[in-house]
């Protein structure tokens, strides 16, 4: 039998939480039926995981960076690059990216409406996005593309640029677009372009057939773009070059689909899977069953459910998409067991109870059929505590998984 495992790596978004008193004193990871999961446990080593770093809350981006064994301080690009790359809009290193939104704005350039509306049809988005993409100022070429509703990636392509500029966008309507300005010295022709690319993307895009149906229907004009989140392209070591492994993502979120291809795993598509309660958990596992069989070394499968009922302070979504969860990785499993080595946990705590990231720490397993057992027998907060991996942190994850895999060389003679 090869010593080499396909390496698993489920995260539930936003799993962690504190005891509720709508779930008896219990926490969600505790209400829920979870029989794939504790048998996990029960089999398996368990920890708590300080994502970041104790103390510190985690942001999705920096949270993925550290889960994939990068330093989520010196490694981290900004949120610009992560997003464009799961929009499929590509970046190389010393390109700058941003996350924007269309806007409506007067003819003073003051915003009235930050997502002009929200709702945008495929044509309109189309004819916004061929408006935009292609624009070049002082030797730097736009790229743009729409992607769900008024969001959209932009990416300026160029010499000399860097991401170090104030904002754009006023965060709040009845101000100005602001004029952008360099934070350090380098950055002073990104922020003349960004000066510029406002002004010009107005003239484009006011104009627009799209936005003369929108007023006649009295809908918010898509006239102007705000841009957020700069993020210059770093040239970092992929996950083939570290480890020589061959990388998937299974991800319903541009954001989580972003941060894997951007240190060098393959975008594997499922259909129906949304990042929602509504995701389609039997096609993930099917993708997932494929994926492995396919002879990829290491598989990160994301299901952003519980985060978004946790944002919602709905407890009861968060207990349905882990149990969810827990009977999708149990059909992986029972396929597939004999050639995995898999860990289940989530990228950071989301308190139903305050509905945003918190810094407390997040249980972990790691399960293969060769591992030594800890004592643990259920998959919780509470219980992961008495575990025989402790406390990690989220970069330590990346080398135990794949160790435990048979991808990490002996170190030494």
């Amino acid at each position: 039998m090869s010593d080499k495992r396909t390496a698993v790596f489920v995260v539930m978004d936003g799993v962690g939480d504190r005891p509720l008193k709508e779930l008896g004193g219990k926490t969600p990871l505790q209400a829920a039926k979870t029989p794939t999961f504790d048998r996990l446990s029960a089999q398996g080593q368990n920890g708590l995981m300080n994502v970041i770093g104790p103390g510190i809350t985690p942001g999705s981006d920096t949270a993925h960076l550290a889960l994939f064994g990068y330093d989520p301080i010196a490694d981290y690009p900004g949120r610009g690059p992560l997003e464009a790359f799961g929009a499929g809009l590509e970046t190389k290193p010393g390109d700058v990216a941003f996350r924007s939104n269309f806007a409506t704005v007067d003819s003073k350039m003051v915003v009235l409406d930050r997502r002009a509306g929200r709702n945008f049809t495929p044509e309109e988005q189309a004819e916004l996005q061929a408006a935009l993409d292609g624009i070049e100022i002082d030797g730097v070429k736009v790229r743009f593309i729409a992607t769900v509703e008024h969001r959209g990636a932009l990416v300026l392509e160029g010499e000399g640029l860097y991401a170090e500029i104030s904002d754009v966008d006023p965060h709040e309507t009845g101000k100005k677009i602001l004029t952008v300005r360099p934070l350090k010295p380098e950055a002073e022709k990104t922020a003349k372009v960004v000066n510029e690319l406002m002004r010009v993307a107005h003239e484009r895009m006011k104009g627009l057939e799209t936005n003369k149906e929108r007023a006649k229907k009295g809908i918010p004009l898509a006239n102007a773009i705000l841009l957020r989140g700069p993020g210059r392209h770093s040239d970092i070591p992929s996950l083939p070059e570290r480890y020589g492994i061959k990388a998937a993502v299974i991800a319903g979120g541009a954001l989580y689909i972003g941060t894997a291809k951007y240190v060098g795993m393959e975008h594997i598509p499922v259909e129906g899977q949304t990042g929602t309660i509504d995701t389609n958990f039997d096609n993930i596992a099917k993708k997932t069953i494929e994926t492995i069989r396919a002879d990829y070394n290491y598989v990160f499968v994301h299901i952003k459910a519980p985060d978004n009922a946790s944002h919602d302070g709905n407890a009861k979504e968060k207990v349905l998409a882990i149990e969810k969860t827990d009977e999708m990785v149990g059909t992986i499993l029972d396929a597939v067991a004999d050639d995995v080595v898999i860990a289940i946990t989530g990228d950071h705590t989301t308190a139903v109870s305050v509905g945003e990231h918190q810094c407390d720490p997040v249980p972990i397993v790691v399960w293969s059929n060769f591992i030594r057992p800890d004592s643990v027998e259920k998959f919780s907060e509470i219980d992961a505590a008495k575990g025989a991996l402790h406390t990690i942190r989220g970069i330590d994850v990346m080398p135990i998984l794949l160790g435990y895999s048979g991808h990490i060389e002996k170190f030494g003679a």
